[in-house]
């Protein structure tokens, strides 16, 4: 652990993290699913406008940029993307400029979603605002926006959707080693590690900070869009994983976890939650006072109870369930979900009964 933490530290990094974050048991929650013994890792508790992920891959990207003399950052994401919300929290912090590239959601919903959740808060944080064109490439979109401000006398520093690059991701090294250190704390050890998977720089650290901590266990994504981007996503993994080890001088040959992933819980489509999520958000709430979003964090946790109770953990198995944040997103997307998103009530007892029914 010491040899990983000294290549943590010889790479710059800004301090935006309020951590470690809380790591406790879901007792009330396991009871009522009739096990395994759930976890979370309460990583929607980093601080900084209010949390989530991306703050510990900001922490390392920012640190990049200020070694680079950036004084503006720029990225991409959704409308009600959380890395954009974060990445304009962390440029103020460090006293930079932000501009941020949005993708519009359905013109249903654009009305509300602008003027809710995280876009809210991108403009209460001083960010400029830029909505993608429907023909517009992201990646040449940040380039364009570059190129402007370069014209205008400022040094940007372009960071990936989602904060995930080989330098983010090292802020999920560091958070394996968090988690280890916290587990031996309290005597358990993790058999999965489950969270939800987007671009893929969470699940691509946790899995080599694991990896160069010996560990075996496994590290589950869950998948917030369709099937179809199940291949990416391993491929993607992999890209991130052998940069990272590049990192830490050792082979990408050496032996790695399984990356395992599941579409099984996305939904229609990003950003769309179906039922399984809002009644896991609503079972996390009743049961643990947890609150989750629809867009990703409560998708992770759909599958969390799903596999549970379909048997695929064994009954005696330790499964950290690694809340990833997002809370902002869910008054837009509840606001915007109507009468989807107001069926949950009760669902904890109702589940309690189904459970005491079981033969």
């Amino acid at each position: 652990m010491k040899a990983v933490q000294r290549v943590l530290d010889s790479h710059a990094k800004l301090s935006l993290l309020t951590g470690p974050t809380p790591l406790e048991p879901l007792d009330r929650l396991s009871d009522c699913l009739g096990g395994p013994q759930l976890w979370v890792k309460r990583d929607d508790c980093t601080g900084l406008a209010f949390g989530g992920n991306k703050v510990r891959k900001l922490e390392y990207l920012l640190g990049d940029a200020l070694a680079r003399d950036a004084d503006l950052l720029i990225t991409n994401g959704a409308l009600q993307s959380n890395h954009a919300r974060l990445t304009a929290a962390a440029a103020v912090k460090a006293g930079m400029a932000c501009d941020l590239l949005l993708a519009p959601c359905d013109a249903g919903r654009f009305a509300i979603e602008r003027k809710s959740g995280n876009a809210l808060l991108d403009r209460l944080l001083g960010a400029n605002l830029h909505v993608k064109a429907s023909d517009q490439n992201l990646g040449q979109g940040m380039r364009d926006i570059a190129a402007q401000r370069r014209r205008e006398g400022f040094s940007p520093y372009i960071i990936n959707a989602g904060g995930s690059s080989a330098i983010g991701s090292l802020g999920y090294v560091a958070c394996a080693l968090e988690i280890a250190a916290q587990a031996h704390t309290l005597g358990v050890h993790f058999d999965y590690v489950l969270h939800a998977a987007g671009s893929c720089g969470t699940q691509a650290g946790l899995v080599t900070g694991f990896q160069l901590l010996g560990l075996d266990t496994a590290v589950l994504g869950v998948a917030v869009s369709p099937d179809g981007e199940q291949t990416f996503r391993h491929e993607r993994v992999a890209e991130l994983r052998r940069e990272l080890l590049a990192l830490f001088d050792l082979s990408p040959c050496q032996k790695a976890l399984s990356v395992l992933l599941t579409g099984d819980y996305s939904g229609p489509c990003y950003g769309e939650a179906d039922a399984a999520t809002f009644d896991a958000i609503s079972l996390f709430a009743q049961t643990e006072s947890i609150i989750l979003d629809p867009v990703y964090s409560g998708k992770a946790a759909a599958a969390a109870i799903g596999l549970s109770r379909k048997g695929r953990f064994s009954s005696d198995a330790n499964v950290l369930f690694l809340h990833t944040g997002g809370t902002p997103a869910l008054f837009a997307r509840y606001a915007a979900a109507g009468s989807n998103a107001g069926k949950c009530k009760g669902l904890a007892m109702k589940t309690r009964k189904d459970n005491a029914a079981r033969p």
